[in-house]
């Protein structure tokens, strides 16, 4: 799978974490350079829109990102 189209400017990864080691390294991978379909934050950014995606919303919370899709 391609990296994601919102990984180099996704608010998450400007200062939240570092993503060069740890589990900002594990995120990225995951998320940002295979599975992005599946990253909380994008699922949300791509259905309501980029001043949508909550801060504090990590890449796996993927419960907490259909609760905010169901939400009007």
């Amino acid at each position: 799978m391609s990296q994601c189209e919102f990984s180099e400017a996704c608010p998450f990864f400007q200062g939240k974490m570092d993503i060069n080691q740890g589990l900002g390294a594990m995120f990225r991978k995951n998320y940002c350079e295979n599975k992005y379909t599946e990253c909380a934050r994008y699922m949300v950014r791509v259905k309501k829109g980029k001043g949508s995606v909550p801060e504090n919303l990590y890449p796996n919370m993927v419960d907490r990102a259909n609760d905010l899709l169901e939400e009007s």
